[in-house]
């Protein structure tokens, strides 16, 4: 029995010790390179990737060097000019009198004279050997010295800086972020070009070793939010990190909630105003999304175009998103409601046009919109798996056939089918498709209440639902900021956008320093010229 003790939790004796957690305890390189070589070897030994290159240096006095990097995440023209060359052509005679000297002397003339590239460190165990080798970094290996160099040789192919596909815009920015992270580090960097842009850089995940990069502008964001972003991150203790919805997932305030308490964007312009605003950036790399903490409710409801457009036009479009989400959320459980409990609120003449299409209908209308809310998500579930071409014509044609056919049969009540495409498209206007994916899930919820209990069902189901959105958090920040508690200053940047040289101080529920961003006067009229 013994052989089970402890199966399925954690107990002193199955508990994983830290060198476990780790992958292996470091292990500092030996000044002789054979040994070092023999281990190098023998961690490699099933990796056809892994190039190991034996150089001799000097005319005179030889010295043996070994070169290591993967195949495929190099330069190799890098290499060759960078590395190579210096070594076995440009330096020969200064080696010959340099390696008459110690092994440290001969590595810090490796280190400052000889290879000519721009990043370049020097590794002291083999867990950071290994890490550098694997990302891409050329590591260079001399005898008699304890240490090793580490080159900066990277040249995998890359998507490269695309437009987007998520986020769409009719005016502003086209960039994307791609999977490599320096190329969004540098997207950012070209956007706010100032010293107290920070990037804090940690390597999460014990297989995987993913990069993972803190942006945040020292003395505007709260320095309480970037200590709880570090302890979080630091608690995260997983085989692999592949994209940035595993430390969303790990990072949240709330699990259980439907509503997504950190943000994510693919766009460079959108997490170079939230930096400005207090705000911390997650870059991950390997994915084109960046994770933006604290989020906010109102801020899966602007967009980047927002800003771009006079204030009148912003407006009037936020409080078409809005209007949409209430739409999306409860338009078939109204519709379920008003005809199964509350036909008295209905015009005589509406009231008799449904009764007529009812009159074949064979279920109640909860089942009417519970089948047809069914059937649309499972024809756009197909649009987005299936082939781009074919994708979108396959999504449109079978919800216009499907619906047709279903009222022809008397399945469905053509109101019925009405409400969901109404319901429907109000749902693809969400700028941030979290908070879409939350609303179509509540959307059931809502529909059982009204089939329940009618109009009080729903009053009890929003009360309810209020309740949990004030309850949030997001990195200690109220999920429902500037509504409640309710934030006159913000009110300026909600459901309408104020004329951005009106909007002077930073969103005060973010942060309390350098609350000041905008000193811009009020434009004025020219005076009558002469």
């Amino acid at each position: 029995m013994k052989l089970f003790k402890g199966f399925g939790h954690q107990t002193e004796e199955n508990k994983p010790t830290e060198g476990e957690r780790t992958n292996h305890t470091p292990i500092p390189l030996d000044e002789n390179l054979v040994s070092n070589m023999k281990k190098i070897r023998a961690a490699f030994a099933k990796s056809s990737d892994i190039v190991i290159r034996e150089v001799v240096v000097g005319n005179k006095y030889k010295r043996r060097l070994v070169l290591i990097y993967t195949d495929g995440l190099v330069n190799t023209q890098v290499i060759d000019e960078s590395i190579l060359e210096p070594l076995t052509v440009h330096m020969e005679e200064k080696f010959d009198d340099i390696q008459t000297q110690s092994a440290e002397k001969v590595f810090q003339f490796l280190y400052t004279s000889v290879v000519a590239s721009g990043g370049i460190k020097s590794v002291k165990d083999f867990s950071e050997l290994f890490v550098e080798v694997l990302s891409g970094n050329t590591v260079i290996l001399t005898e008699d010295y304890h240490k090793a160099l580490s080159i900066s040789t990277p040249g995998w192919k890359d998507r490269g800086v695309g437009e987007t596909e998520v986020q769409n815009v009719i005016r502003g920015s086209r960039e994307a972020f791609s999977e490599t992270i320096r190329t969004n580090t540098a997207l950012v960097r070209r956007r706010i070009k100032d010293e107290n842009l920070c990037c804090e850089q940690q390597i999460l995940g014990r297989k995987t070793k993913t990069t993972i990069v803190i942006m945040y502008i020292q003395g505007v964001v709260e320095e309480g939010v970037i200590q709880e972003v570090k302890e979080r991150l630091g608690r995260i203790d997983i085989d692999g990190i592949l994209e940035s919805g595993y430390i969303e997932e790990m990072i949240q305030d709330e699990s259980l909630t439907p509503f997504p308490t950190v943000y994510n964007t693919e766009r460079p312009d959108v997490v170079a105003a939230n930096l400005l605003e207090g705000r911390v950036a997650i870059l991950v790399d390997g994915t084109p999304f960046v994770l933006l903490v604290p989020a906010i409710f109102g801020q899966f409801f602007q967009a980047p175009e927002d800003y771009y457009q006079r204030p009148d036009i912003a407006t009037l479009i936020r409080i078409i998103r809005y209007a949409s989400f209430f739409i999306a959320l409860l338009g078939p459980s109204l519709y379920i409601a008003v005809t199964t409990f509350h036909q008295e609120m209905l015009p005589t003449q509406l009231l008799i046009s449904l009764a007529a299409q009812r009159e074949g209908v064979p279920f109640p209308a909860f089942v009417e919109a519970c089948v047809m809310e069914v059937t649309f998500e499972i024809l756009r579930e197909a649009g987005i798996r299936m082939p781009r071409p074919m994708g979108q014509a396959t999504s449109i044609v079978g919800a216009l056939v499907i619906g047709q056919s279903a009222v022809e049969a008397g399945f469905i009540s053509a109101a019925m089918v009405i409400v969901v495409s109404v319901t429907a498209i109000s749902n693809f206007v969400f700028p941030a498709y979290d908070m879409a994916i939350s609303v179509r899930m509540l959307r059931f919820v809502m529909m059982m209440f009204a089939a329940s209990f009618g109009l009080f069902g729903i009053t009890m189901a929003l009360l309810a639902l209020v309740l949990h959105l004030c309850s949030l958090r997001s990195f200690g920040v109220p999920y429902m900021s500037a509504f409640a508690p309710f934030d006159r200053a913000g009110q300026k940047d909600m459901i309408m956008r104020a004329p951005l040289w009106s909007i002077r101080k930073r969103p005060s529920m973010l942060t309390k320093r350098n609350k000041i961003r905008n000193t811009t006067p009020k434009p004025e009229k020219p005076g009558p010229t002469d």
